[in-house]
């Protein structure tokens, strides 16, 4: 008769056997990191030495086409520029729209209301960000004088800010919901928002939020507000158009 006894493997072994596989392990990572080091290094050293056999011919190379590409910029800036790209600016009339959506390639459009608190909101936001990001303008437009507009464009809910890309619509902003449903959203947060349609320079992470994480914001409103969906119908809330 088969003892039972004879095939438990005791408490100790199996810790040790744990032991040495967690070893095993710790052991292939850091060779790894070793592998990847010794990569980069060897990358590092391929480049200096590249730059070591350079020529003053090859530097002169270089430079100027550091130069080029340095004065290609500032060309690009000068022409935003003139295009009204670095600051926040009201479009009078219907027709101007067009004429700015056709001269830049990246356009932030809020239409808003005066009488709707939350659009004065939106501004002291896009005041901030029109100097920072040049690549793209920044411009508003009284939704109640321009009623054909806002209805080609289908903006039933104000303050909305109409992204366009190319002279097409490439995204909304409606309200507060993408910029977490408070009036106190950050700076930042709206930047993140307007740089998931692609039209400005992003840094950041555009998989999470800025005012999810535990950091400094640039926050407009200093005083507690409610939430969009939160309580009385007065004018401070999402207006449907």
């Amino acid at each position: 008769m088969l003892n039972p006894g004879r095939f438990l493997i005791p408490l100790s072994l199996l810790f040790l056997q744990g032991i040495a596989m967690a070893g095993n392990m710790q052991n292939a990572i850091e060779q790894q990191l070793m592998q990847a080091a010794k990569t980069v290094e060897a990358q590092l050293d391929a480049e200096i030495e590249r730059l070591d056999k350079m020529d003053e011919d090859d530097l002169e190379t270089l430079r100027q086409k550091r130069i080029q590409q340095m004065k290609k910029a500032q060309d690009q800036k000068k022409e935003w520029m003139q295009l009204g790209h670095g600051k926040y600016e009201e479009i009078p009339e219907e027709k101007e729209f067009f004429d700015v959506s056709k001269k830049s390639k990246n356009v932030v459009c809020h239409f808003y209301r005066d009488s709707t608190f939350r659009c004065k909101i939106v501004d002291k936001h896009l005041e901030l960000l029109a100097p920072k990001h040049i690549e793209c303008r920044f411009v508003k437009i009284n939704a109640e004088k321009c009623p054909f507009l806002t209805q080609r464009l289908k903006i039933r809910v104000i303050p909305t800010l109409l992204i366009t890309r190319e002279a097409k619509t490439v995204d909304y902003i409606v309200g507060f919901d993408d910029l977490g449903g408070t009036d106190e959203f950050s700076t930042e947060m709206l930047e993140w928002r307007i740089a998931k349609a692609d039209v400005i320079n992003y840094s950041g992470d555009l998989l999470t939020p800025p005012d999810s994480r535990d950091q400094k914001k640039t926050s407009i409103i200093r005083n507690p507000k409610k939430t969009i969906r939160e309580g009385d119908d007065d004018d401070s809330s999402d207006e449907d158009w």
